[in-house]
């Protein structure tokens, strides 16, 4: 984009507690009453809930035991992988009424593109959110700005049902005292050594030179410059294409045995067919994946070509990782494939595995 460029309008939507919004739509008796969606055994995990739920701390990937401590009164529902997908795509749907520019990055949200547009952003986001909201009976927030990385993080504002705007004018006063966890690509342990280093804000972070950020964090100190002060030069991508499908799950017990391992895999292999089957059959299969982590938090993977998703292969992975492990027990295992590539590009795109 040069400076000549009109700045972009990018609208991050984003649906509210999805599968939870889903299920209430559902089952209407269930309204006002706290609810989750997740593994209903005791070692199971929310995927999302409520808002009711949320008020007793409740939150996604937590354990369903610790949610019911503190939400004794909270209702579990498993999850239904299929009805989720359906209103995903009755969501693009509409979405394509605006923009072809839609870049999905999961089943709940999505960039759009709207700069072709004689409206302004907001007024789009605010119809788009309209006819979700009329044809699904489900609500969604939206982000606005100039570009992804704003538009993303300004989503989660005005939650539920609502949307928020970065304009030229807000951009300083939002981004002073943003906090670096709220960064793209700012996980735990980088948010802890920001910290260390007295850098808490994205204010903070912009007294520093890109020189120092570099020699602190190598690469990624170019991007946390340039994203601390909402640079993001990176177009919405309709065209994407998708190089891996996977699913992994950590247990709050770790598996002490290769037999435990196996019961776990063969979950995750059938869901993984669910998903294949779901949509991405017009993808070719290259290569199968079984990734563990160690209690130690060591990590390693095991994979072998293959052009279909067979748990008898995925068995003799699993074994074969295992046995890396000198007698360690298992917190995390995943099960995944990697797609033939559709082109010959070679477009940078974070995998699973």
């Amino acid at each position: 984009m040069t400076e000549s460029t009109p700045p972009r309008k990018i609208i991050h939507v984003d649906m509210d507690c999805f599968y939870a919004a889903i299920e209430l739509r559902e089952r209407p008796e269930l309204a006002g009453k706290p609810v989750a969606v997740g593994g209903t055994s005791g070692r199971g995990v929310l995927t999302t809930c409520n808002y009711e739920a949320r008020k007793y701390g409740c939150h996604s990937a937590m354990p369903a035991f610790k949610a019911r401590e503190l939400c004794p009164d909270l209702i579990m529902l498993p999850v239904r992988g299929d009805l989720y997908r359906k209103e995903s795509h009755r969501i693009r749907k509409i979405f394509g009424q605006f923009t072809k520019l839609i870049e999905p990055l999961s089943l709940d949200e999505a960039y759009l593109d709207v700069s072709h547009l004689n409206s302004t952003a907001a007024a789009v986001a605010w119809e788009v959110r309209h006819r979700i909201r009329e044809e699904t009976q489900l609500t969604a927030s939206a982000g606005i700005a100039k570009n992804k990385f704003l538009a993303k993080i300004s989503s989660d504002w005005k939650k539920p049902d609502g949307q928020f705007e970065v304009t030229d004018e807000t951009l300083d006063g939002f981004l002073r005292d943003l906090p670096v966890e709220k960064i793209w690509g700012v996980g735990m342990r980088t948010a802890e050594r920001l910290h260390e280093a007295g850098i808490t804000t994205c204010g903070a972070m912009q007294e520093r030179s890109e020189m120092e950020l570099v020699q602190r964090f190598g690469k990624f100190g170019r991007s946390l410059y340039r994203l601390c002060r909402g640079i993001d030069d990176r177009p919405v991508n309709p065209n994407r294409e998708r190089k891996s499908l996977s699913n992994e799950r950590t247990f709050f017990q770790n598996l002490q045995s290769v037999e435990e391992g196996l019961l776990k895999l063969d979950e995750l292999v059938a869901e993984l067919s669910e998903d294949y089957a779901a949509g991405h059959t017009d993808r070719d299969i290259r290569e199968c994946v079984v990734k563990l982590k160690f209690e130690d938090f060591q990590i390693t993977s095991a994979q072998r070509p293959g052009e279909t998703i067979d748990v008898a292969v995925y068995r003799e992975l699993l074994e074969e990782a295992w046995g890396r492990g000198d007698g360690k027990s298992v917190r995390l295992i995943g099960a995944g494939v990697r797609f033939r590539p559709l082109s010959s590009g070679d477009e940078l795109q974070l995998e699973m595995f």
